[in-house]
């Protein structure tokens, strides 16, 4: 069993001013400075990729004393972004029409959002397993090639080859596991894992929803002000532990009627006949007249 690493964030270079030689800024304020010689180093692209995004409009323009040109930290997380965003899968052309919308001097504003708006939801780490050691966990004699490619459709492994499987979410693992030790087989637990899937979503789209309505619309319409940034990042993070703490309350007091429903419904069967309640339709009356 081995926990895989977190998803890797894509950053620049870490150098410090003192390593890099930057200059302090020519505008006198607390802002480090770079050539672009420096500002490779920093970001660990080439100089001939930094003048490329220059040219496409990518990147502002240097500040410029005497014959050379300096670059800032809005430079640094620009190119921070360009590299996350093509890592991710996006083109050129894409990450220059977010760039665009990007007010002069909040890139690092936008770049810390996007870090924020990014970081995974769930904190537990993934595990590797093979399929022997996931069929043992599950009860199971042997791996079943239908419940292992069910679990991949259900999104709960990924296949890493060699009979090797990641497993997404091991908290899952170890709920089927106690399923199994109550004699309740695989396929049970599969089924309302599906249906809990299905809900999930729904609530998900929901959360997501609310915090673009109310939240990212109108910072949006407003322009994106630079004051406001921290506002909405904080809105984000704090969605987070709000949105657990409401589903978990909420399913707590829908679980307890269900299962106060089902205990009346069962004890009414008991009492009345000593066997459970029938559900279904009533059996008709004959109309034949003897």
């Amino acid at each position: 069993m081995t926990p895989s690493s977190p998803r890797a964030r894509h950053n620049v270079r870490a150098v410090s001013p003192r390593q890099s030689n930057a200059q302090p800024s020519p505008a006198g304020d607390d802002l480090v400075r770079y050539t672009i010689d420096q500002l490779a180093q920093v970001t660990g692209m080439t100089v001939r990729n930094i003048r490329a995004h220059q040219s496409r409009g990518l990147l502002p323009p240097p500040e410029v004393r005497g014959r050379t040109g300096f670059y800032g930290p809005e430079h640094v997380a620009r190119i921070q972004l360009i590299v996350e965003m093509q890592a991710d899968g996006f083109n050129l052309g894409a990450i220059a029409r977010l760039l665009e919308s990007t007010a002069p001097g909040t890139a690092t504003s936008t770049l810390s959002f996007t870090h924020a708006l990014r970081e995974p939801w769930e904190a537990e780490a993934t595990e590797i397993l093979d399929a022997e050691e996931l069929a043992t966990r599950s009860g199971a004699d042997s791996a079943d090639p239908a419940l292992l490619r069910r679990s991949e459709e259900l999104g709960l492994i990924t296949p890493l080859g060699d009979g090797r499987y990641e497993v997404l979410s091991p908290a899952l693992i170890r709920a089927g596991e106690a399923l199994a030790s109550l004699g309740i087989p695989i396929e049970a637990g599969l089924d309302v894992q599906q249906q809990l899937a299905r809900h999930a979503e729904g609530m998900a789209r929901a959360f997501v929803r609310m915090f673009v309505e109310t939240v990212w619309e109108p910072f949006e319409a407003a322009g994106k002000p630079e004051a406001d940034w921290p506002r909405v990042q904080e809105a984000l993070e704090k969605l987070r532990p709000l949105a657990g703490e409401a589903v978990i309350a909420t399913f707590r007091m829908v679980m307890g009627r269900a299962v106060d429903a089902e205990a009346a419904r069962m004890m009414a069967g008991g009492l009345t006949s000593g066997k459970p309640a029938r559900r279904g339709r009533p059996e008709r009356r004959s109309r034949r007249r003897r």
